[in-house]
């Protein structure tokens, strides 16, 4: 399978997951979002677990946990904590600079090289998401900002850690170990911050079934297994790809109205995840044969 397809394939995942503020608003109980990302998480992973049959060995345990606190339990909880401290687009734009957290943290755990086309990727895709996302009355709330900046801070850490420490098995064994480690670490945190949530309807079945199975099992296993093949930079500026999803489903579902600055918004955010491909790229190998050999021996090997 080529670049490009491993590419449109993992873009797939943030896509999808812009779908989850309308699904979370529209067909699930409002005030128990621990609660839902518990019935996101742990019913995903364990369905996935009967598929593929592979429980992680002793040595991986303590690291999938690791994986499932950073990707899903600590990440999703500061998430909505953001979410409910901050206006929406506050919360989003200060998510967006997980691509550039990611930059610096896959330099120190996988030696990758930082670039100037990477960081201007990056940062304009964060000026982007603004432009798409961020309102004119938005407040400021200092336990919100530090959420959502922990939050990114979280998901980058547990991309770059799930390239760092890649178990010998197929990307959706992986995405299985990893759900059910975070709907597990959600258990006792849902329980005790969200007592009583109530009998679900057929409609919140459906909403968590969405979340669960598409927005949850199959994104990420799309998402791991880009990280896997393409490296957690390249897929990174993908995550733009999640807010803007968002504002455009909302358009189109939701009869929601754009702006002409939202419109430039997504030019900016396309654009910038174009920039992060460049900058990602890999650089070709030169053929031996057509090095610049003056030795005697390359001469006498040509002649």
């Amino acid at each position: 399978m080529n670049r490009t397809t491993d590419l449109l394939l993992t873009a797939i995942a943030p896509v999808i997951w812009g779908s989850s503020y309308i699904v979370a608003t529209e067909l699930l109980p409002h005030g128990y979002p621990l609660t839902v990302s518990l019935l996101r998480a742990l019913p995903a992973g364990l369905i996935l677990l009967l598929v593929v049959r592979q429980l992680p060995g002793a040595g991986w345990r303590g690291r999938v946990f690791i994986l499932g606190a950073l990707n899903f339990a600590v990440f999703w909880s500061l998430l909505f904590l953001a979410a409910y401290r901050l206006p929406g687009g506050v919360a989003a734009t200060l998510g967006a600079v997980q691509p550039l957290l990611v930059l610096f943290l896959a330099r120190y755990a996988l030696g990758s090289t930082i670039t100037t086309l990477g960081i201007l990727a990056a940062v304009s895709g964060l000026i982007g998401v603004a432009m798409l996302v961020l309102g004119p009355s938005a407040s400021l709330d200092p336990v919100g900002i530090a959420a959502a900046l922990l939050g990114a801070l979280s998901m980058a850490a547990g991309t770059v850690l799930s390239r760092k420490w890649q178990p010998p098995v197929s990307p959706l064994t992986f995405t299985a170990w990893q759900l059910t480690a975070g709907g597990i670490l959600l258990i006792p945190v849902a329980m005790i911050v969200e007592p009583g949530f109530p009998m679900p309807t057929i409609t919140n079945i459906a909403g968590l079934a969405w979340l669960g199975l598409i927005g949850a099992a199959l994104t990420y296993f799309l998402w791991f297994r880009g990280i896997a093949r393409l490296g957690p930079t390249t897929v990174t500026s993908f995550g733009f790809l999640s807010p803007t999803s968002a504002v455009l489903l909302g358009w189109v579902i939701l009869g929601e109205q754009l702006s002409a600055l939202q419109i430039a918004g997504v030019v900016v955010v396309l654009i910038s995840i174009w920039l992060g491909q460049r900058a990602a790229r890999p650089k070709p190998v030169l053929n031996p044969d057509t090095t610049n050999d003056t030795s005697p021996l390359a001469a006498t090997q040509k002649s």
